[in-house]
């Protein structure tokens, strides 16, 4: 199959209900083309192989050399399976809720989830930490759920502004609830490596909704259970 990925101008964009992220507002989906996913995984990974191996290339690199030679396969299989795979919507997590039979009416913080994303403007690591934190209602979710929503949505090439923003939609219309909280704090390595060659800056988002937004004091409380 032919890779035509330059002949799709900005308006063909995947829109509407076939895009993954259909049920979040058009601002906070992920630009996709129509075809991102025509392809299976494995030819994804020969095309991509095939381009790294092409860049090594240009930067004089000796592909012969056994420390390289296997590199451009490597750095496919990494972004097609590991650091991209949040593109792909067979990854999106469900959320299954359970019955508050125990009636926990107060703040659930989960905190310090490690972080792993990736800068869309350079394609370098952006690592840090996200807090999450809801107050229940009829119905509480299985903590690991809240580490798998931010992951899918870290495992593609972001900003943090909209990873942010992505993560809180999520959880709002998981768990049925406005009352919910997200703050990430991250360092990019485009910032660190590159650039201005900051290594002591980080960068801290956050969303609020509900009870969140209104409540000062109920933010401050998350703020001191996730030690700010």
């Amino acid at each position: 199959m032919e890779n035509n990925a330059a002949g799709f101008a900005a308006a063909d964009l995947l829109v509407g209900a076939d895009h993954p992220d259909a049920h979040l507002p058009a601002g906070l989906r992920t630009p996709l083309r129509p075809d991102a996913f025509a392809r299976p995984d494995e030819e994804k990974i020969d095309i991509i192989t095939a381009h790294f191996q092409a860049i090594m290339q240009e930067l004089g690199l000796d592909l012969s050399d056994d420390s390289l030679a296997g590199t451009p396969r490597r750095v496919a299989k990494m972004y097609v399976q590991e650091w991209f795979k949040g593109l792909n919507p067979v990854h999106k997590p469900e959320v299954r809720l359970f019955e508050n039979r125990y009636e926990y009416q107060q703040l659930l913080v989960e905190r310090d989830i490690t972080l792993f994303s990736c800068c869309e403007h350079h394609f370098v690591p952006i690592i840090g930490k996200a807090h999450v934190a809801y107050l229940p209602g009829t119905s509480v979710v299985g903590l690991s759920k809240l580490n798998r929503v931010v992951q899918y949505y870290a495992r593609r090439p972001q900003v943090q502004e909209r990873l942010t923003r992505q993560i809180a939609e999520h959880l709002r219309q998981s768990l049925g609830t406005d009352n919910v909280a997200v703050l990430i704090e991250a360092d990019h390595l485009c910032v660190m490596s590159r650039g201005v060659n900051d290594t002591s800056s980080s960068t801290i988002t956050s969303e609020y909704s509900g009870k969140f937004l209104d409540d000062s004091t109920l933010r401050a409380e998350f703020m001191r259970q996730i030690g700010k």
